[in-house]
């Protein structure tokens, strides 16, 4: 086991993991009471050699594992990695690139949904993980070599899920299926809230647009002061008493104080004035700039059949070609084309359109039909174009 604590090792390390042509990794971090979350060991693994980076390590500067990540050459392989990568784009202010998400691809070569890392482990590698170690606190020193014999195993057995992953992946001629899902999650807009987003988050029935504009407003100062600070959202202001704020608007650092949920310090601090000001400025917005919430989706009149047969559809098309159903079309998707309002689906376009949508659309149209057949299941059936109806003849006297 290799513990990396200082920055010459550091970059000895990376100078030597830069060679291959794929390097696995994982992280270990805390985000219990900060926004961002804070990273205690990253590891890394390369064909031959496996490190774990002290990132708290006294005086240690990562600068030679940002240029590992963003060399174009190596390979960076993660397993569930959107959380790793929102650590590295934070820290660096890029994320890694290229990336390969073995969770991702195991969804394309037939695994299932959301497949775990331990189940890949278990059918690829023919190994056991030790999962003692999962709920540490990675911040606390030393570590033992219990904890770090853990953290390693997750980048080691990766190199074996990776290799024959990707031997699957160019089998099935499905590699570039995988190659479009990876932008996706190198795009630092991802991972980045923007603070007048913030209030979609939240959980509300109401439709009201003076409610929403309040819950908008504050909800921004919210994700402003928990950016800032560095602290959770919900250590600066609980969901519910945003809410609650929004829903009967304080006019003063009184009004502010008898809200339950705000503490007389807040109500008299600079925090408290500045969402006063935040209430203010929404309660003082013309009716037109107001946002709009619509209310709770519902499948139009009529539509609802077309849905059903479109899911069954899908879970056929999935079987067929060993794919997962999540990473091909969402519900909402299916609503969309089956009520003809289908123009931002995804499962219109690139694979996705190949192996569902194209067939969806033709389903649709009446182009096709599914049909059960004894033995075999349910099978899609081409339908011949239906013929213009004959005008009706006039009614006597007409």
């Amino acid at each position: 086991m290799t513990l990396v604590t200082d920055t010459a090792s550091l970059a000895a390390a990376c100078k030597r993991l830069a060679q291959a042509d794929y390097v696995t990794i994982d992280t270990e971090f805390i985000r219990e009471t900060t926004y961002w979350p804070q990273l205690c060991l990253a590891q890394v693994a390369g064909p031959d050699e496996a490190v774990a980076v002290d990132a708290l390590a006294p005086g240690i500067d990562l600068a030679p594992l940002m240029e590992l990540l963003a060399d174009k050459d190596t390979l960076k392989v993660f397993h569930a990695g959107r959380q790793d990568i929102e650590i590295f784009l934070h820290l660096f202010g890029h994320p890694p690139t290229p990336v390969f998400d073995t969770q991702i691809a195991a969804m394309v070569a037939g695994f299932g949904e959301s497949v775990s890392y331990e189940t890949l482990v278990t059918r690829l590698a023919n190994a056991r993980l030790d999962k003692h170690s999962r709920f540490t606190d990675w911040r606390r020193r030393p570590l033992t070599d219990r904890q770090l014999l853990y953290a390693l195993d997750d980048v080691v057995h990766l190199r074996t899920v990776y290799e024959k992953l990707r031997k699957r992946l160019d089998e099935t001629g499905r590699t570039s299926w995988v190659a479009e899902e990876m932008h996706a999650i190198t795009q630092p807009a991802t991972y980045l809230t923007e603070p007048h987003e913030a209030w979609e988050r939240l959980k509300v029935r109401s439709t009201d647009p003076r409610f929403l504009v309040v819950l908008r407003e504050i909800a921004a100062w919210r994700e402003r002061e928990a950016q800032a600070r560095d602290l959770a959202r919900s250590r600066v202001l609980r969901d519910e008493t945003l809410i609650a704020v929004a829903a009967h608007p304080p006019r003063d650092r009184a009004d502010l104080a008898r809200i339950r949920g705000i503490s007389k310090g807040l109500a008299e601090g600079n925090a408290g004035g500045a969402l006063l000001e935040a209430v203010q400025t929404a309660l003082e917005l013309p009716e037109n700039s107001l946002p709009k919430r619509e209310k709770m989706r519902r499948v139009p009149a009529g539509v609802g059949p077309m849905v059903a047969l479109l899911k069954v559809l899908l879970k056929m098309k999935c079987e067929d070609h060993d794919v997962a159903q999540q990473l091909v079309a969402s519900s909402e998707e299916l609503e969309d084309i089956a009520a003809g309002q289908s123009e931002t689906a995804q499962c219109l376009h690139g694979w996705r359109f190949e192996v569902f949508g194209e067939d969806a659309l033709r389903l649709v149209t009446g182009e096709l039909a599914l049909a059960a057949r004894k033995g075999k299941g349910v099978e899609l059936v081409p339908l011949p174009k239906s013929e213009p109806a004959p005008p009706l003849a006039k009614a006597a006297g007409g």
